[in-house]
């Protein structure tokens, strides 16, 4: 694929932010319409049989290029989104602030976007104009345009290539395949203005280039340190949409190392940013282990949940103010809950981490205080504990990481693959931490403050 783009640009036929495209014909790309699904090519022949333009555009024509298999189809056309609802009768318009219209197949969705404009058209009716905050960041962008203005608010140039299946051509409008070409994931337009009208902007350049294994281009890379503040703007819910994209995506170490260079992981799990510094600490291996071994569960298509790496994530932060209330007189199982409860509705303030997810988090967490009491019958209760398998799991992760936990997660892999007979030795064999302790006075604790 590479080769033929590169023939293309011998020809001297690749340009960079002119505004206008340079129309790549089947000559130079080996797209096919076979390589767009069914539906995708239907909706897009549909609206140009109407009259209108209709191009399938984004991140599949990206995927597609790089050899990739695309994963969805998105279409862009200059029709309105009632005009795109009445010419196919299971379709319906979503969305506030980006109004679209989801298409309906009994295999997928097609979502099917009007072209946006960056021009505020005030004499547009209410629910097609373009609002923004003082400091940039675009609350409402409903502006219609032509295809060109669409092209030019497109995020990254990678993004803003537009295929017509009918003729088989590429609308290239700022250097998209040569940027696919060098490897390099760039900003259209002006950086800094760009991050400010939607600094999701940012966690989008990270994802990208994590994913693709491309470089951030200097230009684009260079205000994303400063601009990184300009996270807390966003909304709680979907910030966490985002790192549910970042974290979960098979590339979720690579995601970490670029979101912690451009000081955008700070910001996003604020609790635990000061701990990772050192990235020989035990805190940042933890973290880096997490996101090695939930790469490897995605890339084996094995089952991953953000509780696990939600709870991987928070937990340094969990620790030492947990700490913190122990050295205050209070019981580890006490410390332990008033701190994960502590931290979580921290953490819930910036990424909206539903209860779904917490819940399992913090039985994750009570769960490392009990497993080390497993004398007894306490091994075979907790072996049949719901959550088991997740916390077993969090303590091979932190032995991973270096934590020294006497011999915890060989005993516990020992005890799974043994007969009945042999687990119940080795619950006799074992010492109990704390069966021999005084019983502590069961007085409440004093209230005691959150440390700086």
């Amino acid at each position: 694929m590479l080769e033929i783009i590169s023939r293309f640009f011998d020809k001297g036929q690749s340009q960079r932010d002119t505004g206008e495209p340079v129309i790549v014909t089947s000559e130079y790309h080996s797209l096919s319409p076979k390589m767009i699904s069914r539906d995708a090519r239907k909706v897009v022949e549909v609206l140009q049989d109407a009259g209108y333009q209709a191009y399938v555009v984004g991140g599949a024509v990206r995927d597609l290029l790089l050899g990739l298999k695309a994963k969805d189809f998105d279409v862009a056309t200059d029709a309105k989104p009632a005009e795109v609802k009445s010419l196919f009768r299971r379709s319906r318009i979503i969305g506030r602030r980006f109004q679209i219209v989801h298409v309906q197949f009994s295999r997928e969705i097609i979502e099917v976007t009007t072209f946006r404009s960056n021009e505020n058209k005030s004499n547009d009716s209410r629910k097609n104009h373009r609002q923004q905050t003082d400091s940039g960041m675009l609350t409402r962008d409903n502006v219609f345009g032509s295809l060109t203005d669409d092209a030019s608010r497109r995020d990254l140039t990678i993004n803003a290539m537009y295929y017509d299946p009918g003729d088989n051509s590429i609308h290239d409008f700022a250097d998209g395949l040569g940027d696919i070409e060098k490897r390099t994931i760039r900003i259209m337009g002006d950086p800094a203005t760009r991050f400010r009208e939607d600094p999701v902007r940012m966690l989008r350049v990270v994802r990208f280039a994590a994913k693709l294994g491309f470089t951030i281009e200097p230009r684009t890379g260079k205000p994303m340190h400063k601009l990184a503040a300009d996270l807390e703007h966003v909304s709680p819910p979907r910030l966490f949409d985002e790192t549910l994209k970042l974290f979960m995506s098979g590339q979720g170490l690579a995601s970490f190392w670029l979101l912690h260079e451009y000081g955008l992981f700070e910001r996003m799990v604020p609790q635990v940013g000061g701990m990772i510094k050192d990235t020989n600490g035990l805190s940042s291996k933890l973290i880096q282990q997490a996101f090695t071994n939930t790469d490897l569960r995605i890339r084996a298509e094995k089952r991953v949940t953000p509780a696990f790496i939600y709870a991987a994530l928070l937990w340094p932060a969990v620790q030492k103010l947990a700490a913190h209330y122990r050295d205050r007189g209070n019981s580890a199982a006490y410390a332990l809950s008033k701190a994960s409860g502590e931290v979580i509705a921290k953490q819930i303030s910036i990424t909206a981490i539903p209860r779904r997810f917490t819940l399992p988090m913090r039985e994750i967490w009570d769960l490392q205080l009990l497993l080390p009491r497993r004398g007894g019958h306490r091994a075979k209760r907790l072996a049949e504990h719901p959550r088991f398998r997740a916390a077993y799991d969090f303590v091979l992760l932190r032995e991973q990481a270096g934590e020294e936990l006497s011999g915890l997660g060989d005993w516990w892999t020992a005890y799974q693959d043994a007969s009945e007979d042999m687990q119940e030795q080795m619950s006799r064999r074992v010492g109990d931490p704390g069966s021999n302790r005084k019983r502590r006075n069961r007085r409440k604790p004093k209230p005691s403050s959150t440390p700086e």
